[in-house]
């Protein structure tokens, strides 16, 4: 068994820092971790300084499996309630689930005035605070409360005592003055959130019908958190999608159109970023905005290039794609953040990854070759179609340069000639008029 324990040297706390509260991280290397210890405990300072909270210590135990009654060994328990003690520390943070014995037990081990919490508390207490839309808060609290029901004796004995206070791992409620730790009316809650959903995901289905109904070729841009989803977005279509260097920065989805070179729209989406060990009620709480990417014609798989964890960002991508029904869609992989890499890294990933693209949001390096590469996604069950629209059908006209690309155009005694890649959903729109219609594939 192999302990290790390190403490992070801070300079002089600024007023600013003196309100933010200070953390123990606490990891167990086991046999069959997906992730390195180190690396995943990075990840965890990173989620603790994104919810607001300094890391002081971190330490790990090496197990065969975690100790049904405190996670670590009894030992280890100790020596963390010492390691808080003499850090003044306000919270110790799991790198795994607890189970609501494993945190009632270790909290009677801690000082009255630390808070035990592991990492699902911290991803959801990190998309508490990160939750702007009606949609997104409802979606934070259910996922809570769920997360909350099979922990209420636990939770209970935070309320009694006063312990859980503000800060990191108490934003559950979305700013109730109290939980309400009662079996019947945490369900009751939980009934009535997933009613509220069911309304807005109405709302939103009406919304993702009329834009399929549209039969606009459809993108989604899925991607481990902070790969730079919303800066891709924002150099693809020019919008102003908000993009922090921080873990989770944005949860709402967001829709924006998208001009094509040939004259075709297309639309583009955003969507919450994943991560690894991403809690199983945030899938769940997250349906209806995760339906955006099992609804998509095309996946932007976005990677952060620079990560030396880039590998199990993406597998745990495809695990979460696997889990909302998505992994047979078609895939396209962007390695972003390419500026950050020197030549050699990044001839060898295009070596590995020959069919990804490579870009920079920040610098539009490979943006156009992405262009393309999108372009011929959406045009890849095209059909050619020749046809003559009437002149007194100039909205057919209208359709085919928004919709469809234009090859060529012509003005006859008889009306328009176009010359066109159009879409299934719109072929039969043009057909009445064709001269000949045939796949792009025999045109080929």
């Amino acid at each position: 068994m192999t302990e290790y324990v390190s403490v992070i040297q801070k300079g002089p706390a600024t007023m600013a820092e003196e309100q933010r509260e200070r953390a123990v991280l606490v990891g167990v290397d086991r046999p069959g971790l997906e992730w390195p210890l180190e690396s995943s405990l990075a990840e965890l300072e990173r989620l603790a300084d994104t919810a607001g909270a300094d890391t002081v210590a971190v330490t790990t135990q090496k197990l065969d499996a975690p100790n049904p009654r405190t996670f670590v060994g009894s030992g280890k328990a100790e020596e963390i309630a010492e390691l808080a003690r003499t850090y003044k520390a306000d919270l110790v943070i799991f790198d795994d689930e607890l189970t609501p014995s494993q945190q009632a037990n270790l909290e009677k081990i801690m000082d009255k005035n630390v808070k035990v919490i592991d990492r699902t508390a911290l991803i959801l207490d990190i998309f508490a605070l990160h939750a702007t839309s009606k949609e997104g808060r409802l979606q934070v609290r259910l996922a809570q409360n769920q997360y909350l029901y099979p922990r209420l004796r636990g939770m209970w004995a935070h309320l009694a005592s006063n312990r859980m206070g503000g800060g990191v791992g108490s934003r559950f409620g979305e700013g109730e003055s109290q939980l309400e730790v009662d079996r019947r009316m945490v369900r009751k809650r939980i009934t009535s959130i997933r009613r509220e959903l069911a309304h807005l995901a109405e709302v939103r289905s009406l919304q993702r019908e009329s834009r399929y109904g549209s039969g606009m070729f459809k993108v989604a841009l899925a991607g481990y958190t902070n790969a730079g989803k919303s800066s891709l977005i924002n150099r693809l279509t020019g919008s102003d999608v908000l993009s922090y260097d921080k873990l989770f920065a944005t949860l709402d989805s967001t829709t924006r159109k998208f001009e094509l070179p040939e004259g075709r729209e297309i639309t583009v989406t955003d969507t919450v970023g994943f991560i690894q060990k991403l809690p199983t009620t945030l899938v769940e709480a997250f349906k209806s905005t995760l339906d955006e990417i099992t609804g998509s014609d095309l996946i932007l798989h976005v990677i952060d290039a620079s990560s030396p964890e880039f590998e199990g960002q993406i597998e745990a991508v495809h695990d979460v794609l696997d889990q909302i029904g998505a992994q047979d869609i078609a895939c396209i992989e962007v390695f972003n953040k390419c500026d950050l890499l020197d030549e050699d890294t990044k001839q060898g990933l295009m070596r590995r990854f020959p069919h990804a693209q490579f870009v920079s949001a920040r610098t539009g390096e490979g943006i156009e070759k992405l262009i393309a590469a999108i372009a011929a996604a959406a045009s890849s069950s095209d059909v050619k179609l020749d046809v003559v629209i009437p002149y007194q059908r100039g909205d057919l006209v209208s359709l085919a340069h928004e919709r469809c690309h234009i090859i060529s155009e012509s003005h006859e005694a008889d009306g328009t000639h176009l010359q066109m890649l159009a879409g299934p959903a719109f072929a039969a729109s043009f057909e009445p008029y064709g001269i000949e219609s045939t796949d792009t594939d025999s045109e080929a």
